[in-house]
């Protein structure tokens, strides 16, 4: 990763101690504020804001509690980002609720973008985010297609596995699901509605707890790159790949390898690069009194084994992220 000399260490201060640093922001700075800065998802948004960065010549630290649920500790580094004067912001929600105060506090101070989560708040400049609830129409459908040809009709109990409480795009991939099942699938049962704490291991226990009471079960979709890593595990060591069809929000690395041995039927792909770069650009661009769209769609995509080694798929799956 792309190092900043002294505003990594403010940024690392902040994601560590969640202290204010004593001194101010370069006017050159925008930080970016995820859930976390460890999973592969956000590796990959931070690496689209890097690429960003480098291009306009500003600093981007990149910020993050150690966990989805540390809500409070996100706060924290909102907080101090805003009082050091940057450009701009940028910032990933990990709770819908909670977040809108102080984003609305954040932008009385300098422009607020947002990616990929929002807030209840109408304080920002630009939202970039994909449409999650499409992402999670998407999903029903590619889950109810692989119970039809595994089973000969898309009827049958599924589970759904939601990340953390609360978080506004894990929301909106429920509602997509549900909403999809219910309108196109009336055969497909939800009989199992779950919200972890963003731990693979919850996910992996619950999947396994929902496996053993639940017999008959022939699908389940993970809203979540964690829950797809804990559901996907579950499913392999229990050996019920050919009976329960697995359909996974993001990827990374394991999560491709399970796509091509079967294990996953599907990932519904983001495309958390492009929404980096575009949430940067566009702070940059907000920073300085431009006219910038309200909302951005970055898109999704849906891919299984058989469509994984095509150009675009690849692009998505193996993005470069140093």
């Amino acid at each position: 990763m792309r190092k900043f000399s002294v505003v990594a260490a403010l940024a690392a201060s902040l994601t560590l101690s969640m202290v204010a640093p004593s001194t101010s922001w370069a006017e050159d700075t925008i930080p970016v504020i995820v859930k976390n800065t460890s999973t592969y998802y956000w590796r990959v948004l931070l690496a689209g804001a890097r690429k960003a960065g480098k291009e306009l010549n500003i600093k981007v630290p990149e910020l993050g509690p150690q966990n989805d649920t540390d809500i409070t500790g996100q706060i924290s580094i909102l907080e101090s980002a805003a009082a050091n004067n940057p450009l701009a912001i940028v910032i990933a929600a990990s709770q819908f609720e909670a977040l809108g105060k102080p984003i609305d506090e954040a932008a009385g101070k300098t422009k607020v973008i947002g990616v990929d989560s929002g807030a209840n708040s109408k304080s920002y400049a630009s939202f970039v985010t994909t449409d999650n609830v499409a992402g999670g129409r998407a999903a029903g459908e590619a889950l109810a297609q692989a119970i039809e040809k595994t089973y000969g009709k898309a009827e049958g109990e599924v589970m759904l596995i939601t990340s953390v409480p609360g978080a506004g795009s894990l929301d909106q991939r429920a509602q997509g699901f549900k909403e999809v099942l219910a309108e196109k699938y009336p055969g497909i049962t939800i009989v199992a509605d779950k919200v972890a704490d963003g731990q693979i291991t919850t996910g992996l226990n619950m999947m396994n707890d929902v496996i053993l009471a639940k017999p008959n079960l022939r699908g389940a979709f993970a809203s979540s790159e964690e829950m797809a890593l804990g559901v996907s595990q579950a499913v392999a060591e229990n050996k019920m790949e050919d009976k329960i069809k697995v359909v996974a929000f993001d990827s990374n690395d394991q999560l491709v390898k399970r796509l091509a041995d079967g294990v996953v039927t599907a990932l519904i792909v983001q495309d958390p690069f492009r929404m980096g770069y575009e949430s940067v650009k566009i702070a940059h661009a907000a920073s300085k009194g431009e006219q910038v769209p309200a909302n951005v769609d970055t898109g999704v995509n849906v891919i299984t084994k058989e469509n994984m080694n095509e150009p675009r798929s690849q692009e998505l799956l193996t993005p470069k992220i140093d």
